[in-house]
């Protein structure tokens, strides 16, 4: 009877260590392909290229790749010789200008005063219009001078905002043309996160949902929330032709992998101390409001 008993204790044993062990796969796997979750995340930010509103030669590089910049710092000069003779030229149209359409108000002025038997009306009018045509092109003048100054002041070019250069490709000596970045500036308040979610978990996110993220290769995890939902996606099986009809792919595969569905999670704080790149791949999981916390997934 001893021999029955300790049989049975010992299959009933393992039957319910059998059973925990199920019910413990089961509950990773729910875990694993039912959470909020994925491996596939991208570190982003705002990375702003710097090009000359101004053609010529560069004169004066102030940066060095990768060096840190705040807004207004300046980032390269150049030549503003051509730009400062086209202002004095500019100056002096606008003195002329000036003097002319001085000598029209004066003219109409007078010309104004004078009674209909010395002067005809017709002169008095013609004489009010040379008038207000000599301040249309005073006026015309200032902006061409206005414009001759601010091609003298984009000479200067400046960091637009906080962050750290980028490829760095001008030199002095280069001639920098108008448009053609040169280098670019990672805005250092900018930086969010891109995860991308298998199509069937977008249903368990939303707007506002909190999130983590955790850096590859690191133990630091950051706080964020979900800002928003890509709301769309290249369809590589449906292209469209040259003549805009649809190209549809006559093979269908038979195993058809999940879409991969790009959601923005904007990042809380940054701790001080940590080094954050654009590029950086890491995990990101969300917390469903009003849903218990989930365990990152291991590996």
């Amino acid at each position: 009877m001893k021999n029955f008993a300790k049989i049975l204790l010992r299959y009933a044993i393992t039957i319910v260590l059998v059973a925990v062990a199920v019910y413990l796969a089961h509950l990773l796997w729910v875990r694993y392909m039912d959470s909020p979750w994925t491996r596939d995340g991208r570190v982003r930010a705002d990375i702003v290229n710097i090009a000359p509103d101004v053609a010529g030669l560069v004169t004066h590089v102030a940066v060095h790749d990768n060096q840190y910049v705040h807004r207004g710092d300046l980032l390269f000069r150049i030549d503003d010789d051509h730009y400062r003779h086209a202002l004095a030229q500019a100056q002096a149209l606008v003195d002329q200008r000036r003097s002319l359409l001085e000598m029209k108000r004066g003219q109409a002025q007078r010309r104004a005063a004078l009674d209909d038997q010395v002067i005809s009306r017709e002169n008095r009018e013609d004489s009010d219009l040379l008038a207000v045509s000599a301040k249309a092109e005073y006026d015309a003048a200032l902006a061409q001078r206005d414009q001759a100054r601010l091609n003298v002041e984009r000479t200067v070019v400046r960091a637009p905002v906080d962050g750290w250069v980028s490829n760095l490709l001008v030199r002095p000596g280069d001639f920098a043309q108008v448009g053609a970045a040169k280098l670019a500036v990672i805005d250092q308040h900018s930086f969010w996160v891109y995860g991308y979610f298998e199509e069937h978990k977008l249903a368990l996110i939303k707007v506002g949902d909190v999130a983590e993220v955790r850096l590859l290769g690191t133990d630091r995890v950051l706080t964020g929330h979900v800002e928003s939902i890509a709301r769309g996606i290249t369809d590589r099986d449906n292209p469209t032709d040259v003549r805009l009809l649809a190209n549809v792919n006559p093979s269908f595969n038979w195993v058809r992998l999940a879409q991969r569905v790009p959601v923005r999670i904007a990042l809380d704080k940054l701790p001080q101390d940590l080094t954050l790149v654009a590029g950086m791949t890491c995990s990101v999981i969300v917390h469903p409001t009003g849903a218990p916390a989930v365990a990152m997934p291991p590996g």
